[in-house]
């Protein structure tokens, strides 16, 4: 069975600046766990804290009994972490094919490169279709999938997804969360942050809300209550 990504009173920040304030969370194996909350309760901050793109000041991170706080993001990848980042960073300069090839860089991934983009092609006909074209010149929904395919291209045991549906259209979104539903189901764990509370908790098997760099409630999707979360958190309802 695969191991459970486990933070324990994580602390981080940017610089003098401390951003998480003891974060605690498990991410079982097989399911989707969405961290939602407002614009700056910390959630991009944690998911970069996780992927080792920020230093610990306190608590760790771990995958099993593997710990991974003060592991360079590279030997994050190699061992089996992959983060689709808020704002797709694709290099635009490049095809899409190269763009997916680049996600099946670790050495011991490169073997099994040509498979991977098969079914990457086959998950997302729409970039077999441009796989000579330019990353700069796709749609915003295209490049949001590029960025997904790219990031399953190594076979990852997590997979942590930063925002995917800002700024894209209601159908390429429905898309997107329909994709994600079917990861989960093929067994893959994944931490997805949304804006999209809705959205997330609709396709997610645990949830947690955050709010100024803690998390302050905890629940199985099935548990949670859209309109009391938003009347007490998000001033929505």
């Amino acid at each position: 069975m695969a191991d459970a990504l486990q933070v324990n009173q994580v602390r981080a920040g940017y610089g003098a600046i401390n951003v998480l304030w003891d974060v605690s969370l498990t991410a079982n194996p097989g399911e989707l766990t969405a961290i939602i909350g407002p614009n700056g309760a910390g959630k991009t901050t944690l998911l970069r804290a996780i992927m080792g793109l920020l230093p610990l000041t306190a608590g760790t991170v771990a995958l099993g009994a593997q710990r991974l706080d003060h592991m360079p993001t590279w030997r994050l990848a190699q061992r089996g972490i992959a983060l689709i980042p808020e704002g797709r960073m694709l290099f635009d300069a490049m095809s899409v094919e190269e763009n997916l090839l680049i996600g099946a860089f670790p050495r011991d991934q490169r073997r099994h490169a040509l498979r991977r983009l098969d079914a990457a092609y086959a998950m997302f006909p729409k970039l077999r279709e441009r796989r000579r074209q330019l990353a700069g010149s796709l749609s915003g929904g295209e490049a949001q999938m590029l960025v997904l395919a790219r990031g399953l291209m190594a076979d990852p045991k997590v997979l942590l997804v930063d925002e995917p549906s800002l700024g894209l259209a209601p159908v390429v979104v429905d898309e997107l969360f329909g994709i994600l539903a079917h990861l989960r189901q093929e067994g893959l764990t994944i931490v997805l942050v949304e804006q999209h509370t809705e959205r997330a908790v609709a396709i997610a098997d645990h949830v947690h809300l955050m709010q100024s760099g803690k998390v302050v409630l905890s629940q199985r999707a099935a548990d949670v209550c859209l309109a009391q979360l938003h009347e007490q958190y998000f001033g929505l309802a």
